[in-house]
């Protein structure tokens, strides 16, 4: 069924290039669920207009003329907080690095920016770029940020707690996110020390083509070493290994790291709940896992099995995720032993990980 003019998502494009530009108004007007609103060809010229166009969600380009999209999502998100997708045309590491500091402005998630329709993949990335605007516009942007501290709760689970031995120290971490992760991702891993006792494995659920671009900018964000895991390799303290794009990050039996072209697990692949699982049935107790911020429920079934290992976890409370959805299934589920702010995970997990108590 077709969604009426009214009921469609209101799109802003802002990009510099007539040509990419006409292509994604092309793009959008072919998708029933999107209308466009309107074509911008400069951050200035996009912030002039917002107030009367009020968008839904916003198409943002990062290279443009005078202001960059950067700063734009900047002002956009003081001043008229409105989802944005950033559609990056590149991933060569000047581009990257600007996308990924929109990302930690504010911005939702990057996506890759179409050639032409001629082009290769021309369709998935058309494909894509409609669902991403589609479902970041229905991202509530304007959220408390200040809020009533509670104690941390987690559902009680059915089966007998807890199977963890307080006197058990970790060794391994798993962290997982989706929507709203860059920036969350920086903010813990950036209070880790250097010499933070435990290798770290990371899924973030993003195009493919960025996920090397992530990585390096988090390297550049934070004291330990980031960078995509290569597999059959060991995990060594202090390092951060990233999954890369279209594989699963698994942790062998052997203690090594593996990447996995098995099927996609509920969509995502790599998968949260894959990572979550390999690390419960490696090494059980000793295993660590955090879900953060995202869309739809991949991590809380492998967070589930991790806690039922002995492992400790913990989920984002609702009051600082950008998007409450895999951090509740997760509680939903009974798989977070705590669910906790951002702030305050790091400060937990640094404790645990150096053999102190809760």
């Amino acid at each position: 069924m077709t969604s009426s003019p009214q009921s469609r998502v209101r799109v802003m494009v802002v990009e510099d290039s007539l040509v990419i530009r006409q292509l994604l108004a092309h793009i959008i007007a072919r998708d029933p669920r999107l209308i466009l609103a309107a074509a911008v060809g400069s951050a200035e010229e996009a912030l002039q207009e917002i107030g009367r166009v009020q968008p839904d969600v916003i198409s943002m380009d990062i290279r443009l003329p005078g202001m960059d999209g950067l700063e734009a999502t900047r002002r956009i998100m003081s001043e008229h907080p409105t989802p944005i997708v950033v559609i990056a045309g590149s991933v060569e590491d000047s581009a990257l690095q600007i996308s990924m500091n929109a990302l930690r402005a504010g911005a939702l998630s990057v996506v890759e920016k179409p050639v032409g329709v001629t082009s290769a993949g021309y369709d998935g990335i058309a494909e894509t770029i409609c669902t991403q605007l589609y479902i970041m516009s229905q991202v509530p942007v304007v959220r408390r940020r200040s809020f009533a501290w509670r104690p941390a709760f987690a559902a009680r689970p059915s089966w007998t707690e807890e199977a963890r031995d307080n006197n058990v120290r970790p060794t391994v971490l798993g962290i997982a996110a989706s929507t709203g992760g860059p920036p969350a991702l920086a903010k813990i891993l950036g209070a880790f020390p250097e010499d933070f006792p435990l290798p770290i494995l990371l899924v973030q659920h993003m195009g493919a083509p960025f996920m090397e671009g992530f990585a390096s900018w988090l390297d550049g964000l934070i004291a330990l070493e980031a960078r995509l895991a290569r597999d059959q390799e060991i995990p060594l303290a202090g390092k951060v290994y990233v999954a890369p794009g279209d594989r699963h990050l698994l942790l062998s039996p052997a203690g090594t790291l593996r990447l996995s072209a098995a099927p996609p697990v509920g969509g995502q692949r790599p998968s949260a709940t894959s990572m979550f699982e390999s690390i419960a049935e490696t090494v059980g107790a000793r295993g660590m896992g955090i879900l953060l911020t995202g869309m739809g429920e991949d991590g809380a079934k492998g967070l589930t099995d991790l806690r039922k290992a002995g492992g400790y976890t913990v989920a984002e409370d609702e009051s600082t995720a950008v998007v409450y959805g895999m951090p509740a299934a997760a509680v939903r589920m009974g798989g977070a032993r705590v669910s906790l702010p951002l702030d305050l995970i790091a400060p937990r997990v640094l404790r645990l990980a150096k053999g102190e108590s809760e």
